[in-house]
């Protein structure tokens, strides 16, 4: 209990680092008032373009890989032989990462107003099954290339984590994992419906 007790704290403190609303406010903006109002890397990107926007991409993506080695060492840094958590450590890592993503999402940093978790889910995989993160990598780079769409490679790779997990480690895990992306899930439909609501007043 005591090692869950520290990945969700950890795991949800770096989660609520405002990193898109940080940035934005450097150049005179708050990501939740244009665009999509989502304070996350696309957001910024279309605000203030790529190369602006390249330390949103790597914090929010770093807030996940953090949380979810702080759950690694808290749950004793076990892993199986191809590098996928194991033993006691899987629930104080998976707990962490979605800690991180609660964060992301309502982040008590910023008035827990916060991004869709996309990022920090894919940061999390990188510590909960490496191998699978890695194949998700190629994939997005694979599809981007024929697509000429970052976008579209990017929900390839993420929609690929559990699939290629399933390569690696138990049905369980994978299951957790797909647990993990229905937080992003409910974001996006949150997100759906406030966009509705606004347009209904308007």
């Amino acid at each position: 209990m005591g090692a869950v007790l520290v990945s969700v704290i950890v795991g949800y403190l770096l989660g609520s680092i405002p990193v898109a609303v940080l940035l934005a406010r450097g150049h005179g903006f708050d990501p939740r008032a244009v665009g999509d109002r989502n304070p996350g890397f696309w957001n910024v990107k279309e605000r203030l373009g790529w190369r602006a926007a390249v330390p949103v991409f790597a914090g929010d993506t770093l807030k996940g890989t953090l949380a979810g080695l702080a759950g690694l060492l808290a749950g004793g840094g076990h892993m199986s032989a191809p590098g996928v958590v194991a033993g006691d450590s899987v629930v104080p890592v998976y707990v962490a990462v979605a800690a991180a993503m609660a964060g992301h999402a309502w982040p008590v940093f910023a008035g827990f107003r916060g991004g869709r978790s996309v990022l920090a889910f894919a940061g999390g995989a990188a510590v909960v099954c490496p191998p699978a993160f890695g194949l998700a990598v190629v994939v997005l780079v694979a599809v981007a290339l024929v697509t000429r769409s970052f976008a579209a490679g990017a929900r390839a790779g993420v929609f690929a984590v559990p699939a290629l997990q399933l390569l690696f480690a138990p049905v369980e895990l994978v299951a957790g994992t797909g647990a993990l992306m229905c937080l992003i899930g409910l974001r996006f439909g949150q997100a759906a419906l406030s966009s509705r609501t606004e347009a209904s007043r308007g």
